[in-house]
């Protein structure tokens, strides 16, 4: 299993931004999937973004397509999720999670090996 922590949540003005942290207790992340997966309350977990280490390929949800970015840093096994023009409906519990046995097609389901602790994040005024 890897270990995995989140940080930077917190509280942002709707069109506010805020840059989500993974770090993964481990010397490499190949051959796997990482993904950032939300939760409200009184609804299900969704996959937000995620990003196959093995060819560096990413996938988004449509609710954030061209305002969040996943991205990683190999040196740092940290990856990351920038998030633009936050919305009051960006409000959730973001969760990183990780597996190394995933088809690309099902990266969106919530059925991972491993889960960071979560991080809150609130989009309010």
């Amino acid at each position: 299993q890897l270990q995995l922590v989140e940080s930077g949540g917190g509280l942002v003005q709707p069109g506010g931004s805020l840059r989500l942290s993974c770090a993964a207790a481990r010397f490499t992340l190949d051959d796997y999937y990482i993904t950032w997966f939300r939760q409200a309350p009184g609804k299900q977990r969704e996959g937000v973004a995620c990003i196959s280490t093995s060819d560096g390929n990413t996938y988004y949800a449509d609710s954030v397509k061209g305002r969040f970015t996943i991205s990683i840093n190999n040196a740092k096994n940290t990856v990351y999720l920038q998030m633009n023009s936050l919305k009051p409906e960006d409000k959730a519990v973001y969760y990183c999670a990780a597996d190394n046995a995933r088809d690309a097609g099902s990266w969106w389901l919530p059925i991972y090996d491993d889960w960071g602790q979560g991080t809150q994040v609130t989009v309010s005024l």
